[in-house]
């Protein structure tokens, strides 16, 4: 088979990250991320799309030098088109327009959503890859999603969040707690030090199959004012404790949702993605009641789970050969799925 290359950039929130794949294997991944943000517990908008202007031509001309290849030598272009900020995102479009004009190449905008997903189908990740159809748990800082995937072109939501994202909870947990940003990482890794039984939290009910984490995050505060007032040293003494126990019970809750449409779909492969497929625990637990269904688990590798080019480019890439029509590429904050 000859050589099919995409050239693809990510750059929807405070990441900036490029990547060559040939066909549906990776040649090169560059990520430059954004410390910045880190002083303020949180991104901040006009910093990131700052960071972006500065990062994307080095990362591009870095990924371009690891795969030992030139621009003109892709096939196909393709950069993230939503959703995300609205001032990061208009960098990497802008980027690329200008790369596909100026190289008469083909563009793809891709849906950050349907990369997340799409991550599974890069191929090196698994001993057997994976097989449409299949149900996956998408989960990030602003998504929460259970996605039933067809076919690379063929994505539709079952279920989402009506309020709150897990990773959102998850970070103001970890804000609450004091540990710094990012909080997600943070509270995985003092969690592996307590005890998650420790806590008991109010545990969000299912409703039609939707996910509500506002609750879960306000069970926490109250829990830790009323505590506070008996300890003024509460947090620190039992930090290892409290992030466990928050982090059993956002993750149980996620998994019990997920595998309750598994189960009534009786789906054969089930997979995670997103940022928060990074979570031990997650991982480890949903690989663990995969098995006890007796359905193929597929958990993704590190530098797929956090919004990487990778999975843009292998999104792009199904896109361009299967239904490709030109049209004008332009940001979407709030792309819709």
């Amino acid at each position: 088979m000859s050589d099919f290359l995409t050239l693809a950039i990510e750059s929807s929130c405070d990441e900036t990250s490029a990547a060559i794949l040939n066909h549906q294997s990776v040649v090169a991944l560059v990520t430059a991320t954004q410390s910045v943000h880190e002083q303020y517990g949180g991104v901040v908008p006009e910093l990131a799309s700052r960071a972006h202007q500065s990062n994307i031509i080095p990362v591009v001309d870095a990924v371009l030098k690891e795969a030992q290849l030139t621009l003109p030598e892709m096939d196909l272009l393709c950069v993230t088109e939503g959703p995300g900020l609205m001032g990061s995102l208009h960098v990497g479009v802008s980027f690329m327009k200008a790369v596909a004009m100026s190289l008469k190449k083909p563009l793809v905008g891709v849906n950050h959503m349907h990369g997340h997903v799409l991550a599974h189908c890069i191929e090196g990740q698994y001993a057997e890859p994976i097989e449409f159809p299949f149900l996956c748990l998408t989960v990030s800082g602003g998504h929460t999603q259970i996605v039933w995937a067809k076919s690379p072109t063929e994505l539709s939501v079952l279920a989402q969040t009506k309020d709150d994202a897990a990773g959102e909870a998850i970070d103001k947990a970890a804000k609450l707690l004091g540990l710094s940003y990012p909080g997600g990482p943070m509270v995985d890794k003092k969690a592996k030090e307590g005890n998650a039984n420790a806590f008991q939290f109010s545990v969000p009910r299912i409703d039609d199959g939707l996910y509500s984490f506002s609750g879960l995050k306000t069970s926490l505060l109250y829990f830790l004012q009323a505590q506070i007032k008996q300890n003024p040293n509460f947090i620190e003494e039992n930090l290892a404790d409290l992030c466990a126990s928050f982090q059993k019970v956002t993750m149980d809750y996620l998994l019990k949702n997920f595998f309750n449409w598994a189960k009534k779909m009786e789906v054969k492969n089930v997979a995670i993605a997103g940022g928060v497929s990074a979570n031990s625990y997650l991982r480890d637990s949903f690989i663990s009641k995969g098995k006890q269904l007796n359905m193929r688990t597929f958990v993704p590798r590190f530098d797929y789970c956090t919004d990487n080019a990778a999975m843009i480019g292998i999104s792009g890439y199904h896109q361009f050969h299967h239904h490709y029509e030109a049209r004008n590429i332009v940001p979407q904050p709030r792309m819709e799925f």
